[in-house]
């Protein structure tokens, strides 16, 4: 129940500006947000990269309703890009793009904006040698988010999808997608979602993690196996053994933050890891949907709030 309260304030404009008003969040948001711009983001990615680690760099914001903010989005993408090339760093990080960022809600062309926007990251990443994936959000934008990465895909085969496996038809989508040279990361899913979509135990959504593993490992794309469970990770090591699959041809990924020795320990055992860095401004509704995953972060969360 905490974590459905945490998931519906992620959306509360009211809850937003007690959180960003209190001076003391900022301690807490820096342990999963990067930094405020940029060069921050570039410099956390060095000292990632010099650990072993991959990194995919999110631009914080999302549920865009203004198209000038969308286009800003796109040129704060281009500008990322452009900066890890110079700094050497393109073939050590990638691009995590939310649609609703660049104007997938916009009325009533949203779905065309975000694909054209979304096209112009994608070749500003070929330019520099790196790819893009796009981020999965609640399952109302599902079937738009798919029809798009279809759509990049015809020039960029190598656009990662995302798929979330609480949803009861993730698992078929799972075996759509896992075809030859096809990056797909998998992750439980973080936004509140109706009986009706999605399943609601814990155990249910680990069967159903389980599954699509199964589905992605035995095909022929690139999984990428978003996860901290050590249940999840061994049992996708014991998944990539049974079907022959080299280092390269699968990854790990986990969030900045969040179990950083475990991450260096899966680089170290020869596996590649990626961790998902997310910087900017807009880290109210990403942070909100981190602290409903772990009770121990929402109570260090009030813990900031109540200490004045």
């Amino acid at each position: 129940m905490l974590r459905s309260v945490m998931l519906t304030a992620a959306r509360s404009g009211a809850m937003r500006g007690l959180v960003e008003a209190n001076p003391l969040t900022r301690t807490v948001v820096d342990r999963f947000v990067a930094g405020a711009d940029s060069r921050e983001a570039i410099g956390m990615t060095a000292r990632l990269a010099e650990e072993g680690l991959r990194v995919t760099l999110d631009h914080l914001g999302e549920d865009t309703t203004d198209v000038m903010r969308a286009d800003d989005t796109v040129r704060a993408y281009q500008g990322l890009l452009s900066e890890l090339h110079h700094a050497g760093l393109a073939d050590r990080a990638e691009v995590s793009v939310k649609l609703s960022a660049v104007g997938q809600q916009l009325s009533p062309d949203g779905e065309k904006i975000a694909l054209d926007n979304a096209r112009r990251i994608c070749e500003s990443a070929a330019a520099v040698g790196t790819t893009v994936t796009l981020d999965m959000e609640d399952h109302t934008t599902t079937d738009m988010t798919l029809r798009t990465l279809s759509d990049l895909r015809v020039d960029f085969p190598w656009v990662g999808a995302v798929l979330q496996a609480y949803l009861h038809r993730t698992e078929q989508d799972c075996r759509d997608l896992a075809t030859a040279g096809s990056r797909v990361r998998l992750c439980k899913g973080a936004y509140s979602e109706p009986a009706s979509v999605a399943f609601q135990d814990k155990q249910e959504v680990d069967r159903s993690y389980v599954r699509c593993m199964r589905a992605l490992m035995a095909g022929e794309g690139h999984p990428m196996i978003a996860t901290h469970d050590p249940r999840m990770i061994a049992i996708a090591t014991e998944l990539a053994q049974r079907h022959g699959r080299g280092a390269d041809s699968y990854e790990f990924q986990m969030l900045y933050g969040i179990r950083p020795a475990e991450q260096r320990r899966i680089a170290a055992a020869g596996h590649n890891l990626r961790v998902y860095v997310p910087y900017g401004e807009e880290w109210y509704g990403y942070f909100m949907r981190r602290l409903a995953e772990r009770p121990a972060n929402i109570g260090f969360f009030l813990r900031s709030l109540l200490t004045r």
